[in-house]
């Protein structure tokens, strides 16, 4: 297999799908990442940025001069003022302030660095998912997962650079494109794990074929492909053949990586982990075992954070303190788990969603329910581990949660931030297609260096 590689890049000559040379820039303070997106976004006036003044002025019209020229995605006429029906406290010796739905992430609270004012430029649930998984809001360009196992490669060979999982009822609402390989060859595309006894399909042999028939099949194959490529000089050639070899590789590992019975009982219940039934939980647990294994970027999808008050599947009084019963221990027993383990000072723990959540009520067709509509300019995100500072607060909204009024981070800063952590300067981290040099942060993004530890 190294005379392989050697040959594919002899083959790729000075083809721009070569991965960059001289990566990391400099020493990097994270090795790996874990980024839980709660899909739907969940509503940060409820969860981590309490508003005393909504209560204030509950049930009346929001101030003309914060919606006159908005475009929101449900509301119609003129919004009034919802006032989050839950307590915050301030939690450790950083006096973070986080609400009573989420008392397990309160318990970790002096290791987290809480970002209060994160906006995006996009109020639909697939555009927002999509420009923060590839800092672009249209589809074609890569993800960050990708970018990283591009320029970076993986920690173990035997496992892919970048794996997704699911939770709830629906994946995100921009699909694969939100791990999509874009325009980067296609082995730096997301892997999807499923939950149940096969986490990859067709990965097995099939019934009859050995693992030594399986090997001379793939070296046939290998060499009709090495012709092809010749010939063609065609990439995605040589992607395919580095595909079909991650995968004879990983079927070794990957039923033991997944195998969640091979921990001990008091470990599943600090995630709260029933085995054989699929969670976010579960998913949790398996990216730390994914971590441990060397797996270089590791990103949770957990749908169901909707929050518009249609109804009760979808308010805030019902549903929402529901996603964070589902949620809530696992994220923070994910966090005390790499932290033990000696996992997390190289580990990136990114939790958030694409963007927030309004002020005001939403009353969709009257609904008496309450819920919250999409919100792009102010929103919360956490992080954990991986070179941030711990225990600390950044930014802040206006007195309605409405815009950011100190600390100002957009999710070009975002990524930016995280390609240093990763040893990665943004600007110099490029890739040349159709005649231009492309990159995450397209023209802008700044590392915010307050954050770093």
């Amino acid at each position: 297999m190294a005379l392989g590689r050697v040959a594919w890049a002899d083959l790729l000559g000075d083809s721009k799908s070569q991965a960059p040379a001289r990566l990391p820039h400099f020493a990097p303070k994270a090795k790996r990442i874990i980024y839980l997106h709660m899909a739907g976004s969940p509503s940060q006036l409820d969860l981590f940025d309490p508003k005393p003044t909504l209560a204030r002025f509950q049930g009346q019209a929001m101030p003309e001069s914060f919606t006159a020229k908005e475009r929101f995605a449900f509301i119609k006429g003129t919004p009034k003022v919802l006032a989050s029906p839950y307590t915050f406290a301030q939690h450790g010796e950083s006096g973070q302030w986080i609400s009573e739905l989420l008392p397990h992430t309160a318990r970790i609270a002096d290791k987290l660095t809480v970002v209060r004012s994160m906006s995006s430029t996009q109020f639909n649930h697939a555009p927002a998912q999509i420009f923060l998984n590839t800092g672009h809001h249209l589809i074609g360009r890569p993800s960050l997962g990708s970018w990283l196992s591009y320029g970076l490669g993986n920690l173990n060979e035997n496992l892919p650079a970048f794996v997704v999982m699911l939770s709830g009822q629906f994946g995100p609402s921009g699909g694969a494109s939100c791990w999509g390989n874009g325009f980067l060859p296609s082995e730096h595309q997301g892997v999807r794990l499923l939950g149940g006894a096969e986490p990859i399909l067709y990965l097995a042999n099939p019934d009859g074929v050995t693992r030594e028939q399986r090997r001379l099949e793939l070296d046939a194959l290998a060499d009709i492909n090495r012709g092809t490529a010749e010939r063609l000089g065609d990439p995605e050639t040589l992607a395919r053949m580095a595909q079909y070899e991650l995968a004879f590789r990983m079927q070794t590992e990957v039923p033991e990586l997944a195998n969640l019975q091979t921990e001990s009982r008091s470990t599943l219940e600090r995630y709260g982990v029933q085995l054989g039934q699929p969670s976010f939980a579960a998913n949790c647990l398996l990216a730390r075992r994914m971590a441990e294994a060397g797996i270089r970027f590791i990103q949770l999808y957990d749908w169901g954070w909707d929050s518009h008050g249609t109804g009760p599947n979808d308010d805030i009084v019902t549903s929402l303190p529901e996603q964070c019963r589902r949620t809530d221990q696992a994220c923070a027993a994910l966090v005390e788990d790499l932290d033990a383990r000696g996992l997390l000072e190289d580990t990136l723990v990114v939790w958030g969603g694409e963007f927030g959540r309004t002020p005001m009520n939403e009353e969709r067709d009257g609904s008496k329910f309450l819920g919250r509509d999409h919100h792009p300019h102010a929103f919360t995100m956490w992080f954990a581990g991986g070179g941030m500072r711990p225990g600390t607060s950044y930014g802040a909204t206006d007195d309605f949660g409405y815009f950011p009024v100190e600390g100002a981070m957009d999710v070009h800063d975002l990524h930016a931030t995280i390609l240093h952590l990763l040893g990665i300067r943004h600007e110099a981290f490029t890739f040349q297609h159709q005649g231009r040099s492309f990159r995450l942060t397209d023209v802008a993004g700044r590392v915010i260096h307050e954050l770093l530890a």
